[in-house]
């Protein structure tokens, strides 16, 4: 089976056999089955045991998928904007391509572009650039002009032009009165706010988490207490003000307990973390390798054990990739002078699979890479019947692979992972592209 990454393939007959169901609310999870698509709809879907397509010769279009999974295309709520204004690390179009690649039809693209996406015609900038790609690049609006943190931005204004929600990106909000505002105001139109959880006081010059590695590194540190505080904060605004909020890429054990004690309190708060956080700790950076200077930082062994449990336990919503290119000048630097930033997106399933503890199986993976994403960001959940169109990707977890210049989909090469061998390979992205039509 070769790798297909295209929905314009989908107005004909495609058969594909012998795959694993990986849709949770489906009668055939976990079973393997045969489905027939027919001009982007499921025509039929049957245990392949049954042998239905035995004799199926007329078919022109058959996959054999054994031992692939068959699961919903995956959202990322978290990928860093760089087009306009930093094209040489990634344009909308490479973005665009890389999601696809990696088995993403939904990608929430930060405001952090230059110019920031701060106003009506920023949110349109994006909408219409992308109206002709295969994934849908969904934008955030900035809370504040400029992501300054001085005064709001014209959010009403974005959510109208199709703006997903509003957040600084990595800008922590240092006014606390700012910040309320936003919360009480978006309740008026139903957005939503996504932050970044930092007291910039305390990180202020760190270039690493604050730890025994630090030490021995000489690099100044950067403690969870930066994070932590930050998210008490933001939790007593969000309750006074009666709002839902949602905290991005949270990274250590405080964090994570923080979150679930106000979730029993029933407050209305989400969350995700990066899938770097979750691969690896702080006593990775003895090389002073650039590509893992990530902000937030990489923290300890027990704060990546507590993320993957919060994930597990239901306390951390999503996954994200927190996708952020860098050209080359700014990563082969001295750690001190590096940008932060890693890309993930087209290898973040692989990742997980690598790195998931005993005790998170691929119905965790789907909910917290198809299903929960879709929910936080109002998007329609994705579902395996007859008759529905079609939104699934392909998935084989054997499949090894080079992540290198003829594999990479970005403009940008900032991996951990490039020149080596990956296990687990998207093989083909099946979903309607709002552009087609029926």
């Amino acid at each position: 089976m070769k790798p297909l990454h295209s929905p314009s393939f989908l107005f004909m007959e495609i058969l594909i056999l012998n795959a694993t169901i990986c849709f949770p609310a489906s009668p055939f999870f976990n079973k393997v089955c045969d489905v027939l698509i027919v001009d982007s709809h499921i025509d039929t879907i049957v245990l392949s045991s049954k042998k239905q397509f035995a004799n199926s010769t007329k078919y022109k279009n058959i996959w054999d998928a054994k031992k692939t999974w068959l699961m919903p295309s995956m959202v990322c709520l978290r990928a860093h904007g760089t087009d306009p204004g930093n094209e040489h690390k990634e344009t909308l179009e490479t973005l665009s391509n890389t999601a696809l690649a990696g088995g993403f039809s939904i990608v929430c693209v930060l405001p952090n572009s230059e110019p920031s996406t701060n106003n009506k015609s920023a949110v349109e900038y994006i909408i219409n650039k992308t109206n002709t790609l295969q994934t849908n690049l969904l934008p955030y609006g900035t809370i504040t002009q400029k992501m300054e943190g001085k005064e709001l931005s014209e959010m009403y204004d974005m959510h109208l032009a199709g703006a997903i929600g509003f957040t600084d990106a990595n800008n922590a909000i240092k006014n606390s009165s700012l910040l309320l505002r936003a919360l009480q105001y978006i309740q008026v139109f139903g957005g939503k706010i996504f932050v970044h959880a930092e007291d910039v006081n305390l990180s202020n010059g760190g270039k690493m988490h604050e730890g025994n590695s630090s030490v021995l590194l000489g690099l100044k540190g950067i403690p969870a207490l930066t994070e932590e505080l930050a998210i008490k904060r933001d939790i007593e605004l969000a309750k006074y003000a009666n709002a839902a909020i949602h905290f991005s890429h949270i990274s250590s054990k405080g964090s994570v307990d923080i979150i679930k004690n106000a979730k029993r309190q029933g407050l209305n708060i989400t969350c995700d973390v990066a899938i770097a956080n979750l691969c690896f700790v702080d006593s990775d950076l003895k090389d002073y390798n650039s590509n893992l200077k990530l902000n937030p930082p990489l923290r300890g062994k027990e704060d990546k054990k507590a993320l993957w449990a919060g994930l597990i336990d239901g306390t951390i919503d999503a996954i994200v990739s927190d996708h952020n290119p860098q050209n080359i000048e700014n990563k082969e630097v001295e750690f001190e002078y590096a940008e932060e930033g890693m890309i993930t997106l087209q290898t973040l399933l692989s990742m997980v699979i690598a790195n998931a503890p005993k005790g998170f199986e691929i119905s965790n993976i789907v909910e917290k890479l198809c299903l929960n994403p879709r929910e936080i960001i109002g998007q329609d959940l994705p579902i395996l019947d007859k008759n529905q169109t079609v939104d699934f990707i392909l998935f084989d977890p054997t499949k090894k692979w080079i992540f290198n210049n003829l594999t990479n989909k970005s403009k940008s090469r900032n991996s951990m992972l490039y020149n080596k061998e990956i296990t687990g390979k998207v093989m083909a992205s099946f979903y309607k592209s709002k552009n087609n039509k029926n």
